[in-house]
């Protein structure tokens, strides 16, 4: 039996840069994945959805060329050579997860992974089952789309987002169940790919976790590029018998039959907790998540759990911090909790979404006096030169001791932007610091600056 000090079980941006971090410690490291390196986020999640969404901005830009003063005689799109770039981006990042591997000396082990007491994990491929032992067990083994009981996914016309970035054909009309991040995406670019598609979301605004402005805008746009949305709706069941699928909707005004080729479901995820042994070795659950402690140990000492697995957002980029975070302690350094409510959140359609902080209506939920201040982008002159003045930047200040509760932003390239109020927030900065450290112009990311100045009155050019 081969001996390690750290197994990661999950090969995820979680599972592959904690065993990196594991390895650059001094562990002796070993990563189990039964199917490719990087896991969902690299293969079939932020990725390859990224590539998908580059097609589609390149494609609005050609049909909209005529206002940059540029004339395309013909131009059209392959949805094929789409998909296909796509997964040659995600096999590339695969390959580069496997370099970095063997450059950091982590062994990789083939196969589904299983908890054993004793510190032990047994790994099947095919017939063969193999056991291994380490001092420190990490589960690290993310999520998939979560299935409502009715919306049932049947891969042809009932589908999670897997096969939406792999349809061998494109549908002529979508209906998107959900409107976080997932669907939002698929939304924007199967809508800028020529499908006709219609938002379902259940509560009464689409991107719910956001800040309400931030809602109000994104339909808005939406709804200007084409996208038909219902909120206060739910898909109660669908027909997939004939040619295509009809779903019944159900809103305040009584029922609906819609008529697609395609239903997406984007109703959130479901954890990978099952099959693992959890409940044999005894390790405690909690609606759906491994229950773990500020660094990450479940209830039994040697076994840890990060990522989708456990309460936290279920984020890429949580789930790396999080694997840093905990082999930083098994390490035995100083390390302080992770700080949840400074998070940024990302939404790639077009314009983008990006977010950190209170949103408006949870600081005032607080009861916390606070100061707001809003830029429209149309008054930026880098937005209006690049065609591209649609959205703005909010800010949230506490009046009292000038902290920064919070940013929203909507607009073109904001995901690249909101780390300047992550960073701020995080070095504790006031209004008046993040006012007096001079912008570069022009740029979009002046319009946080002149948020911050809206807030306390003293903006220029609004």
């Amino acid at each position: 039996m081969i001996e390690y000090d750290v197994i990661v079980i999950g090969s995820g941006p979680g599972g592959y840069v904690t065993a990196i971090r594991a390895s650059q410690l001094g562990f002796k490291t070993a990563v189990v994945e039964k199917e490719s390196l990087g896991g969902v986020c690299l293969n079939w999640g932020c990725i390859p959805t990224k590539a998908l969404l580059k097609s589609a901005q390149v494609f609005n830009y050609l049909k909209h060329a005529e206002d940059y003063g540029l004339k395309v005689q013909e131009y059209d799109k392959d949805f094929d050579a789409v998909v296909n770039r796509s997964r040659n981006v995600a096999a590339g990042m695969s390959k580069g997860v496997q370099f970095l591997m063997k450059k950091n000396k982590i062994d990789v082990i083939e196969g589904h992974g299983k908890l054993l007491a004793g510190k032990k994990i047994s790994v099947t491929q095919g017939d063969k089952t193999e056991e291994y032992k380490a001092q420190h067990i990490i589960i690290a083994t993310g999520a998939r789309s979560r299935e409502l009981p009715n919306l049932p996914q049947d891969g042809q016309k009932v589908i999670g987002y897997r096969k939406a970035m792999t349809l061998e054909k494109q549908p002529k009309k979508l209906i998107v169940v959900g409107s976080g991040a997932i669907g939002i995406e698929f939304a924007y670019f199967y809508n800028a790919m020529g499908t006709e598609v219609t938002i379902v979301e259940y509560v009464d605004r689409i991107v719910p976790v956001e800040d309400d402005e931030i809602s109000k805008q994104l339909e808005k746009s939406f709804k200007k590029s084409g996208i038909n949305i219902m909120t206060g709706a739910e898909v109660t069941t669908v027909d997939t018998k004939g040619k295509g699928v009809k779903a019944t909707v159900k809103t305040a005004k009584g029922e609906e039959v819609l008529e697609a080729d395609v239903v997406l479901s984007a109703v959130g995820i479901k954890s990978n907790i099952e099959n693992l042994g959890l409940e044999e070795v005894g390790i405690a659950i909690d609606k759906d998540k491994i229950m773990v402690n500020d660094f990450y140990q479940t209830n039994l000492p040697g076994y840890y759990a990060i990522g989708d697995v456990t309460s936290g957002q279920a984020l890429a980029h949580v789930a790396s911090a999080e694997g840093i975070l905990c082999v930083e302690k098994i390490a035995g350094h100083h390390v302080e909790p992770l700080d949840y409510g400074n998070i940024p959140g990302c939404t790639y359609c077009s314009p983008e979404v990006a977010s950190v902080g209170l949103t408006e209506a949870q600081a005032r939920e607080k009861g916390i006096d606070i100061k707001v201040g809003k830029f429209p982008f149309s008054a930026s002159g880098k937005a209006q030169a690049g065609g591209t003045p649609e959205g703005f930047v909010k800010v949230i200040f506490d009046a009292k001791y000038g902290e920064w509760l919070g940013c929203h932003m909507i607009g073109v390239g904001v995901t690249d932007m909101i780390a300047e109020a992550v960073l701020g927030r995080k070095l504790e900065t006031t209004g008046h610091e993040v006012l007096k450290t001079v912008h570069p112009h022009p740029t979009m990311s002046e319009a946080v600056m002149e948020a911050v100045a809206d807030a306390y009155d003293e903006v220029i050019h609004l």
